[in-house]
């Protein structure tokens, strides 16, 4: 076949598959069959070097037949293939994904121990298609077999065995689920006062706060008490930042309660001034509804008017959908604090982008100890993207240090502006309630949580008493304050750490102190030390 043109021959699977991005396998294989119109049985994608792999070179080619022209069939063969198109879209393609997807918000479940949090998260993914018919019946006769029939739904959400064996929850629990125009992932904190360190990890990278109530005559009243955890977590949420709450009266279906108006109007005005008293503007930042996590009514569709003729409001996934919260900054300089961190071919780091955005191969800082990393890949709920913005729930694969050099409470920061790094900072605190007998004072020494950071501190000066109504400083350089007082203080930590001024990144400048199991103050960062020092 002397003078023949040879048409190139497809490339093979092996050949197209070399380099295909695993993020969007699917993404990539319809581009290849769109654009390349080409069949390759299991072919993914094209990479740059694909035209090499699929044109035949022009100087290997032979002498067309009657003298016809090599140039011009294989320019034709370089159109019919319309691999360029292939080359350019392919990025632009996965970055229109990431542009249109749903928002993304966190959710954290929050209130006394046993008022239902797990039940209505487990109930909460079962209605969104998380969980499955099979999976729910082996969690029923599991609880069964405990005598704890009622537990089965909260199993979904506390996955080990001291969590089932107790019916507490100790960890800080994570899930994803989906309503129509937002993505949420649930963090179930636990309601134990024993475990509020865990709570207050939860509800640091929290938007949005459930607070979940009991309406069984007597836990109300045993978790909104002075003591219960209602109040604690309330004022922590209202601290960490979590700017809205939704409170839901749940176990309405109990019997002691059988979907009372009257017991769910009087949670609700015992709740409001308590709220309006935490900082929460109950018009505008609180929505209460009535539910029953363990029946899941009033969760995915609204109560039907022959269980509870009275409540013609919305159910719980659509007040969620419509939450709205403050709007990040996607171009700010680049903030995650490290909640944990783990081995899996390299050294991967979880955490809540709070500020700007991150890039497959960006170089960014591991801080305080300032190691240059590189962003080998990133992974959002199970996937792999290329990019992502702030609010994201990520893990991160770094290269450039290794998984025992870093801590949680950590910072991944970006080179150009890298976060602060103190011992100590000028502070806005609010005493709440002191131990018996102590005084606070400079040497006074307590428990400091600020995002993901757990510190002993001491209180190393008092520098002005400040007025509650005017905001103006009273009494210079107090001895001493006392309960429900506001100080500006300077506070000093033993490890150098990663924080900012609540002006310039409200999510890194809140903090709680607690001492012997109790939040004794809550608090804002005021000042840094000057540029390039560590303390004043």
């Amino acid at each position: 076949m002397d003078g023949a043109v040879v048409n190139p021959p497809p490339p093979t699977a092996e050949e197209t598959s070399m380099d295909v991005d695993l993020a969007t396998p699917a993404a990539a294989a319809e581009d290849s069959v769109r654009d390349v119109e080409i069949s390759t049985g299991e072919a993914e994608g094209w990479e740059d070097d694909a035209p090499a792999a699929a044109v035949v070179p022009a100087d290997e080619a032979l002498s067309p037949p009657h003298g016809g022209d090599v140039k011009v069939e294989v320019q034709a063969a370089l159109e019919s293939l319309q691999l360029e198109p292939a080359v350019n879209n392919k990025d632009e393609d996965m970055d229109d994904k990431d542009e249109n997807k749903k928002r993304h918000l966190n959710a954290v479940f929050i209130g006394h121990v046993d008022a239902g949090k797990s039940t209505t998260g487990g109930q909460i993914l079962y209605l969104s298609g998380q969980v499955d018919e099979r999976t729910i019946q082996k969690y029923e006769r599991e609880a069964k077999d405990k005598s704890r029939e009622s537990w089965y739904m909260a199993y979904i959400m506390d996955t080990n065995e001291e969590e089932r064996e107790k019916g507490k929850t100790v960890e800080v629990g994570r899930a994803h689920f989906e309503t129509e125009n937002t993505r949420f992932t649930i963090l179930d904190a636990p309601g134990h006062k024993s475990y509020v360190p865990n709570m207050i990890s939860g509800a640091s990278q929290a938007d949005v706060g459930v607070l979940v109530i009991s309406a069984r005559k007597g836990e109300f009243e045993t978790g909104y008490e002075k003591g219960g955890q209602t109040r604690e977590h309330v004022q922590l949420a209202k601290t960490l930042g979590v700017s809205k709450l939704i409170v839901v009266v749940n176990k309405m279906d109990d019997p002691t309660v059988l979907w009372s108006k009257e017991r769910y109007d009087e949670i609700e005005s015992k709740m409001v001034p308590f709220l309006k008293s935490s900082g929460y503007n109950p018009k505008k930042d609180v929505q209460f509804l009535p539910i029953s996590g363990l029946l899941g009514a009033n969760i995915a569709d609204r109560l039907d008017s022959k269980i509870c003729g009275w409540w013609k409001g919305p159910c719980l996934f659509e007040v969620l959908d419509a939450v709205e919260v403050p709007l990040r900054d996607p171009k700010g300089p680049f903030r995650m604090p490290i909640i944990d961190k783990f081995k899996d071919m390299g050294t991967v780091v979880m955490g809540k982008i709070e500020s700007g955005s991150i890039h497959e191969g960006d170089s960014l800082l591991v801080m305080p100890n300032k190691a240059n990393v590189k962003v080998l890949a990133l992974f959002c709920d199970e996937n792999k993207v290329r990019r992502a913005g702030p609010g994201e729930n990520l893990r991160v694969r770094l290269s450039g240090i290794e998984e025992e050099d870093i801590l949680a409470g950590f910072v991944l920061s970006s080179v150009a502006k890298p976060i602060s790094t103190v011992y100590e900072f000028n502070a806005q605190l609010q005493i709440l309630e002191l131990l018996d007998n102590a005084i606070f004072t400079a040497g006074y020494k307590a428990i400091l949580h600020i995002h993901a950071v757990v510190e002993e501190c001491e209180i190393v000066e008092l520098l002005h008493e400040i007025d509650k109504k005017s905001g103006k400083p009273l009494k210079k350089k107090p001895l001493f304050v006392k309960n429900n007082a506001i100080v500006l203080c300077r506070i000093q930590v033993n490890n150098m750490m990663c924080v900012e001024t609540f002006k310039d990144f409200p999510q890194l400048g809140r903090f709680t102190l607690r001492s012997e199991g109790k939040t004794v103050a809550v608090g804002r960062v005021h000042a840094l030390p000057p540029s390039g020092n560590t303390s004043f």
